[in-house]
């Protein structure tokens, strides 16, 4: 398994710090909003490696923070009239809802800023005690000179790092680059009591510190963004090495940009989308397999012709899966002679999955296998196979689709599959006895639910309409 590292900037064999363990730490979202689109490719594609890693047979430990006390959270809160961890609670509760939607699974740990401030605290005062940080007026700031590595994820020297970064102008720091590790607290804002004075933490130290309090001083994976290798990482990178004299991260993974129709996304351009939204128009799982289907690092262009080529896409594996499953309802008996051949070539579709997700977690070629597969079965499966095959193919076509978290709706989800297979009954019932103009009634009466009538060799199925 090869992962492409920021840090050496080339594909590395990865090899965890504890054997058959991972660490692994992604950076989660600031809640003061709903997360838009170009959020929700990190996330999706560090749930997948996750997902991945398990699969593979490795102990995974997750860490996805929510930053729930930033300038942002502030802003919104006296624009609502209520406090910024009600602003925090209100819009983590609602990032569930989207990625359970996107079918994103819980971390392992989800820590918030507010419940590591002692933690955030200690870690400023060792820092300044190694020479790394220093107060002034109850700011407190890391030295970046300090630092030698300052630069490596980046790869930028301090002048250039001096001159292109976005940092906040202050004249008292000892170097343009040094940034914030504690800030004084303005009035009206929320703070807490520190050894500076009260005030709240950075935006990077938080990450730090949450990292080493769940995981330790080394993690096996650091992953985020494209935006966040400078300065977010960099400095994360500065302040955890600063203090621990160890390596901070082995692997640095990191996912390209979404572009809107061809533009970056933009509030100004007006194709600035939160999921919410998108959720309004298209099922989220389409948005899952359309972000899945590029290879994470490379830059992304979302617009309604590529979401309906992955609908499409997303439909034919479903009815691979809904085609065996009526198959199976029906079928008996153990795998015959002619089926051997068949059953001694489904893993190889597993093989050429593997091999596509482990040169680093490449899910476009890793969903070209499933389709692959999913052709297999089409052609070898009919209402003469067996149920022993037909399991067969079921359980390999749900294992690398179980990866990925796609194709994982029941046929009956949203409908209701009682009413719906009564009136097919009662149509079949009317067809045999000649009545149809009541076959036809009922045929449309389905059609209105959104069901449409299949009638094949095997007797009548269902699919939903498009």
């Amino acid at each position: 398994m090869r992962f492409y590292n920021t840090l050496t900037r080339r594909k590395d064999e990865f090899v965890p710090i504890e054997k058959n363990k991972v660490k692994m730490y992604s950076c989660g979202p600031t809640v003061y909003n709903y997360f838009h689109i170009g959020n929700a490719r990190p996330f999706i594609i560090f749930d997948t490696l996750r997902n991945y890693l398990e699969y593979r047979g490795y102990e995974v430990t997750f860490v996805q923070n929510f930053t729930d006390v930033d300038d942002k959270i502030i802003n919104r809160a006296n624009e609502e009239g209520i406090s910024p961890l009600e602003v925090a609670d209100k819009y983590i509760k609602e990032y569930f809802v989207d990625a359970d939607g996107l079918g994103i699974r819980r971390a392992s740990v989800h820590p918030r800023v507010t419940e590591c401030i002692e933690d955030i605290i200690e870690f400023i005062e060792e820092l300044i005690q190694k020479g790394h940080a220093y107060e002034i007026d109850g700011d407190v700031y890391y030295d970046t000179k300090s630092f030698d590595g300052y630069g490596k994820l980046s790869r930028q020297n301090m002048e250039e790092l001096n001159a292109g970064a976005r940092i906040d102008v202050d004249d008292r720091k000892k170097s343009p680059s040094d940034f914030a590790l504690w800030k004084k607290k303005k009035e009206g804002e929320i703070g807490w009591i520190s050894p500076w004075g009260e005030g709240r933490p950075g935006w990077h130290i938080e990450c730090s510190v949450m990292s080493r309090k769940y995981l330790g001083d080394t993690i096996d994976i650091h992953s985020g963004g494209q935006d966040l290798i400078f300065p977010h990482h960099e400095n994360e990178i500065a302040q955890s090495e600063g203090r621990s004299g160890k390596e901070f991260a082995h692997y640095w993974l990191h996912n390209g940009y979404i572009n809107i129709n061809n533009q970056k996304m933009s509030k100004s351009l007006n194709n600035f989308f939160t999921v919410r939204e998108i959720s309004e128009v298209i099922d989220l799982e389409i948005v899952r397999f359309f972000l899945l289907s590029a290879q994470y690092r490379n830059p992304v262009n979302f617009s309604q012709d590529l979401l309906d080529a992955a609908k499409s896409g997303m439909e034919r594996l479903y009815n691979t899966k809904h085609k065996v499953e009526f198959l199976l309802e029906q079928a008996q008996g153990m795998i015959k002679e002619d089926e051997k051949e068949f059953v001694s070539k489904l893993p190889s579709y597993r093989e050429l999955f593997i091999e596509a997700m482990d040169d680093d977690l490449n899910t476009a070629d890793g969903i070209s296998a499933i389709f692959e597969l999913s052709k297999f079965i089409n052609t070898t499966v009919s209402e003469k196979s067996s149920k022993e095959y037909l399991q067969e193919c079921m359980n390999i076509f749900c294992e690398l689709t179980n990866v990925l978290n796609i194709i994982q709706k029941k046929k009956s989800d949203g409908f209701d599959e009682d009413k719906i297979n009564e009136l097919i009954e009662q149509r079949s019932l009317a067809k045999k006895e000649k009545n149809f103009a009541e076959a036809d009634r009922i045929r449309g009466q389905l059609h209105d639910m959104g069901v449409e009538v299949l009638d094949t060799r095997q007797g009548t199925t269902w699919k939903k309409i498009d």
